[in-house]
């Protein structure tokens, strides 16, 4: 069973300045029973014993992954979809929304929007890329 009151050379958790994480430290000296300098174990540097930070809780991510719901959306519009219809793509052509495009690596695409003189937000089987256009 540990002991109450921390003595020098037993190990305590504390907060590293150099390894910026939490690690094991060794106590070096103590002041009224309460560490006041500490050795890392990982880095072997000598610092002031600053307490363990706790870890920050991660935000969730919401169930539903962005590109599932971009590839149930392509599955969705697909069948609407004449592939004879499509365009090669071109990055000097000037497409609308809903074009059919052609690519050459990423395959068969639907226009969404366009985004400002010379870019565009295209819809394929893996996913929404934003490409240039005239």
């Amino acid at each position: 069973m540990p002991s109450i009151t921390p003595a020098v050379g037993e190990s305590i958790e504390g907060r590293c300045t150099k390894c910026r994480k939490n690690t094991d430290h060794v106590i070096v000296t103590l002041d009224e029973g309460a560490p006041t300098q500490v050795q890392c174990t990982a880095c072997q540097r000598q610092h002031q014993y600053r307490p363990p930070t706790k870890t920050k809780k991660t935000a969730r991510r919401s169930a539903v992954d962005p590109r599932e719901a971009e590839r149930r959306e392509w599955q969705s519009l697909r069948a609407d979809m004449d592939d004879t219809r499509a365009a090669a793509y071109s990055m000097a052509a000037a497409y609308k929304v809903r074009s059919l495009i052609d690519h050459p690596v990423f395959g068969l695409g639907l226009v969404q929007r366009v985004i400002g003189s010379r870019k565009m937000e295209v819809l394929f089987e893996d996913g929404r890329k934003t490409m240039r256009c005239k």
